[in-house]
């Protein structure tokens, strides 16, 4: 196996459990905080696994996801969404601690679920598409993919995302948070748009293949 690689994973997978931490039981002021650790295993567990099962079977792509960086205006829609992260965990942690918001169990565990089911759509999307970057780019020898997901709408990551991150705020019992999240809907819109111009110019058959398939990111929305 990769050392280099696993040890990249392991570095950038604890300095995300440490972040989040922070961003969520400081705020809160207590670590007593029980949504936020339902949130912290819902999040943190599936992305241990999901990445031992990269390093096991997909090493490459694993290490394509560990080390791409942004460029252009995809930077700024990172940048936006960092910014948008950041707030939306302290904003729940506050609330938690000064009772902003008051949300019943059973909101949160649909919440819940629904994370779970964009962890699902999220890991679909990778197993179908060998494509798959963080950055806006043309691969060599890159093809059209338009079987299962990408059957029914031309973005299902993105998709996945957003079903994820507006249950995130919910999951940890904030409204404010999830209003605050909204913000990564026209985030998304950008960055759709933007990744469109590039495939429809630069990938044989993209055209076509958006006359086929009408939605980009939820059916019979957008």
């Amino acid at each position: 196996m990769d050392k280099k690689l696993i040890k990249n994973a392991l570095v950038k997978y604890i300095s995300g459990v440490i972040l989040v931490a922070a961003l969520v039981f400081i705020p809160a002021g207590s670590i007593s905080f029980t949504r936020g650790w339902i949130f912290m295993a819902l999040l943190f567990i599936p992305m241990l696994v999901g990445g031992l099962v990269m390093l096991r079977f997909a090493p490459e792509l694993l290490k394509k996801r560990l080390t791409e960086r942004e460029e252009g205006v995809q930077v700024i829609v990172i940048a936006l969404s960092g910014v948008m992260f950041a707030a939306a965990f302290i904003v729940s942690g506050l609330d938690y601690r000064f009772g902003w918001s008051k949300l019943s169990n059973e909101a949160v565990f649909i919440a819940s679920a629904v994370f779970l089911i964009g962890y699902g759509v999220f890991a679909e999307t990778l197993r179908e598409n060998e494509y798959i970057s963080r950055t806006v780019e043309i691969q060599e020898g890159q093809r059209v993919v338009d079987t299962g997901l990408y059957g029914i709408v031309r973005h299902p990551m993105y998709s996945a995302s957003v079903l994820m991150f507006l249950a995130m705020p919910l999951i940890l019992g904030s409204l404010i948070g999830f209003y605050i999240m909204l913000v990564y809907i026209p985030i998304i819109v950008v960055r759709i748009i933007g990744e469109e111009k590039l495939l429809s110019t630069e990938l044989s058959g993209y055209e076509e293949y958006r006359a086929r398939v009408r939605w980009r990111l939820i059916p019979l929305i957008w």
